[in-house]
């Protein structure tokens, strides 16, 4: 029921529903934990930093605290992805993209990165390292079958619809 033609009378009209505010709670479990912040009223991610400081050599991975935990609503999970900004700057990126936070997970938040850069990457205490998106999900049932319906694409995998 998102797009839904309303009547009163002398009006016929177009509204849009919007889903209220999910709150999520946080929990600092360091003194320099820093409250996920959404940056403008567009942005579907909410920038979290870095507790600690590390250096990321070329080809370095590190997990990097944030600080804190939080109770995600059951129905939600936290996507954590990276920031287009450190990635276009300077190749680094979150290394399990998106990561995900399931909603029954209370521990401290972390965030895998990994420098595809050329230079050692510093992160320093408050530095925004990575987003998280609240997103719906769902639990699916997994039913084994014997057969599969068949589809135009069949069984083609990886490249299979072409190059571009």
């Amino acid at each position: 029921m998102k797009n839904c033609l309303f009547w009163q009378p002398y009006f016929i009209g177009k509204f849009e529903k919007k889903d209220p505010a999910v709150t999520i709670e946080f929990k600092a479990l360091h003194p320099d934990a820093m409250r996920p912040e959404i940056q403008t009223a567009g942005s579907s991610g909410a920038d979290v930093s870095s507790v600690e400081r590390i250096d990321l050599a070329p080809g370095e991975f590190k997990t990097v605290s944030l600080g804190f935990s939080m109770a995600i609503p059951k129905g939600y999970e936290i996507q954590v992805r990276p920031r287009s900004g450190l990635a276009a700057k300077y190749g680094v990126t979150v290394l399990n993209t998106p990561g995900t936070v399931d909603s029954d997970y209370r521990g401290e938040m972390k965030v895998i990165l990994i420098n595809h850069g050329p230079r050692t990457f510093s992160v320093n205490p408050g530095d925004r390292i990575a987003q998280i998106v609240l997103a719906k999900v769902s639990q699916a049932r997994y039913e084994k079958v014997t057969t599969l319906s068949d589809t135009a694409r069949g069984v083609g995998g990886f490249g299979s619809t072409g190059r571009n």
